[in-house]
């Protein structure tokens, strides 16, 4: 049995919005690594300044 034409066209609209989605999505939330923490400099806590 063959679908119809609307269940093709709605195929077919569900597969385009699906890729254009999954193509706009790429690359918007920047480098895909968490960045190494920056070195802190040790509190002075002793009053020695």
């Amino acid at each position: 049995m063959f679908p119809c034409r609307a269940q093709l066209a709605f195929i077919l609209l569900v597969v385009l919005l699906g890729s254009l989605g999954m193509l706009q999505s790429c690359g918007q939330t920047g480098d895909l690594y968490l960045p190494t923490p920056e070195p802190t400099q040790p509190d002075n806590t002793r009053g020695d300044a």
